[in-house]
């Protein structure tokens, strides 16, 4: 009680004016974010006993040792703070987008003269176009396949000049217009770029009567050839347009947004309206959502979900009038350049399709938790058979499993790996290059890395090292064992289980236990802890190859008369490596800016 009064004393000190406030426990650890017009009034609200107060509000309260705020202009700014913060933080009282991380996009790279199409899973301010997000690779590689055969477009790193001597196969199967050997020049190149984005956009009635309109005046100028390549294009368009469902000719540019919810979970579907035509569809799961209105779902999903949308509708179609719809219409609105209305149907065809994004998140959501009720049994029962073979107090439900790789103490490096509920959890993975050990010595390395782990365990800017493991595991024996034991004693961690797994005789080594135990052979108890071992082990491995790889590269290049840091770059660039520089001729390798043909010939002889 006397924390919450002095929490209450602090908040009382609080400005009048809009912001955002944080949240935090007797860890550090942020736990909740919100942004208030008025900062004092709403945060000293959590504190004053409320006999509306939800379940979920008292546990948030419950756990608070620390409140801070950080004051804005305006409601809007605090708006776009707050949905920044909470993809930083991932407070667990939120509502936020499950594994957000995963979801792809489309990567356009507008700001080169010969723009390429890359699959990539974050968007950046760099001058690209990007297109999604997609709720699976697969549909991605899918689009990209499609586009290819009506926009051909290069998919190498190549420098474009338009002198290369020779093609590579996609021009001569007509999957690229061949910029590199001068077959496309930059205008035409970024012309089909545009049409390309623009059906990525869905305005593909647009392109359509663009390219019966060139197919028509090469028809009528007797360029035939050029004429059937158009044809074949607007059939393949047509196709595509074909899977497509028409909606409604009067619904334009619409996203329309419908949820389910069910024991505490949520899943949101939206469908991507375009020209009448529903041109695609995608789900998205909700973590912290119990307790919460309708209204507050609808309205943290439209800030997190359009916070990095690459395309933001006129209108968008919701099941519920999200909390402060004024304030997030204006922050859409100054996204897109545009007005944006948010919208609850009452009757008619929007109401239709709004209920049919209803039916579909109800059923995916279902068939969602069917999976998860089933993954989790699972796991619950090899967590639990671990349990009783390492003799723990409880099921272990995250593992965190550590390993180390070098070459006599070269390019060492260490691994970390995270398992929740048997489940990896690859966003949480992190990998450690050994700074303060000298030579071959793996128990030094091992005890470098798990303190650098603890040391960041609450930390505000690395969320894998927010939550403690239940169990961790160092590949390795009793020397591993006891080197990350002596550094989590150092540090002050206790009460965490620990194990080493050696490989060769695949045992386990307790702290307490003289000799180590050999868990069943064929357990999953025993499969379970050599995966998390290996994926460890293949972690770390992939690093070190890494390092040995550029290394090797840089090496190579650095002993060669006359090629520097510059000179050495624009090859590397060129040509992506060692290898393709040997295979290169001489005369491309001349062509490479710096490099003159003296110069090509000692690389040539050196390498």
């Amino acid at each position: 009680m006397a924390e919450l009064r002095e929490i209450a004393a602090k908040v009382a000190q609080f400005p009048t004016r809009p912001g955002v406030y944080l949240m935090r426990d007797v860890r550090g650890e942020v736990i909740y974010i919100g942004k208030a017009v008025s900062l004092r009034n709403r945060v000293r609200s959590y504190f004053q006993a409320s006999v509306g107060d939800s379940p979920k509000t008292l546990r948030l309260v419950s756990h608070v040792t620390d409140v801070e705020f950080i004051v804005t202009s305006s409601e809007l700014e605090a708006l776009i703070l707050e949905a920044t913060l909470i993809k930083k933080h991932l407070p667990r009282y939120n509502v936020r987008l499950k594994d957000e991380k995963r979801y792809p996009f489309i990567r356009v790279s507008l700001q080169e003269d010969y723009p390429r199409l890359t699959i990539v899973r974050k968007v950046a301010d760099d001058g690209a176009r990007y297109f999604g997000p997609f709720t699976s690779s697969w549909a991605v590689r899918e689009t990209l396949d499609v586009l290819r055969h009506i926009f051909p477009y290069r998919t190498c790193s190549d420098e474009i000049d338009g002198r290369k001597q020779r093609a590579c196969l996609y021009y001569h199967i007509g999957r690229c217009p061949g910029p590199c050997i001068g077959a496309a020049d930059r205008d035409t190149y970024r012309e089909a770029i545009s049409r390309l984005c623009l059906f990525l956009e869905g305005k593909s009635t647009q392109i359509l009567r663009d390219l019966r309109g060139r197919m028509e005046k090469a028809a009528a100028d007797m360029r035939f050839e050029e004429a059937g390549n158009l044809r074949d294009k607007i059939v393949a368009m047509q196709t595509v347009i074909e899977r497509q469902k028409m909606v409604s000719p009067t619904l334009q540019d619409h996203d329309v947004i419908a949820f389910a919810r069910e024991n505490g979970s949520a899943l949101v579907q939206v469908f991507f309206v375009r020209e009448g035509y529903l041109i695609g569809r995608d789900y998205f799961v909700l973590e912290g959502t119990s307790g919460e209105e309708d209204s507050e779902i609808v309205g943290s999903f439209l800030e997190q979900f359009y916070a990095d949308a690459t395309h933001i509708p006129q209108e968008i179609i919701v099941s519920h009038h999200p909390n402060e719809g004024q304030i997030i219409e204006s922050w859409l609105k100054q996204r897109r350049g545009r007005r944006v209305a948010i919208r609850v149907p009452k009757r008619g065809e929007k109401k239709e399709l709004l209920q049919l994004a209803a039916e579909n998140a109800a059923e995916t959501l279902t068939s969602l938790r069917a999976e998860w009720e089933n993954d989790e049994g699972r796991a619950i029962g090899v967590l639990e058979e671990l349990r009783e073979a390492l003799g723990l107090p409880a099921a272990p439900a995250r593992i965190e499993c550590y390993d180390i790789s070098n070459i006599q103490g070269a390019l060492a490096v260490g691994s970390m790996v995270v398992f929740v509920k048997g489940v990896a959890r690859k966003s949480e993975y992190r990998r450690f290059r050994i700074k303060t050990v000298e030579g071959a010595n793996d128990f030094a390395m091992m005890a470098e890395v798990i303190k650098r782990r603890f040391r960041g365990s609450g930390r505000e800017r690395d969320e894998s090292f927010a939550s403690l493991p239940d169990l961790l595991i160092v590949d390795g024996g009793r020397g591993q064992l006891n080197a990350a034991l002596e550094a989590m004693c150092e540090l002050g961690v206790a009460g965490i289980a620990a194990i080493g797994l050696a490989k060769e005789h695949e045992e386990a080594y307790l702290p307490d236990r003289e000799q180590p135990i050999r868990l069943a052979r064929g357990s999953q108890a025993l499969f379970l802890l050599q995966r998390i071992r290996d994926e460890a082990h293949r972690f770390a491995l992939q690093y070190h190859r890494n390092l040995r790889a550029k290394a090797a590269t840089h090496s190579l290049l650095e002993d060669v008369p006359g090629i520097g840091p510059k000179r050495r770059r624009a090859l590397l660039q060129r040509f992506g490596s060692v290898s393709a520089i040997k295979q290169a001729s001489l005369d491309d390798i001349a062509l490479v800016p710096g490099i003159s043909r003296k110069v090509a010939e000692t690389l040539k002889q050196a390498l």
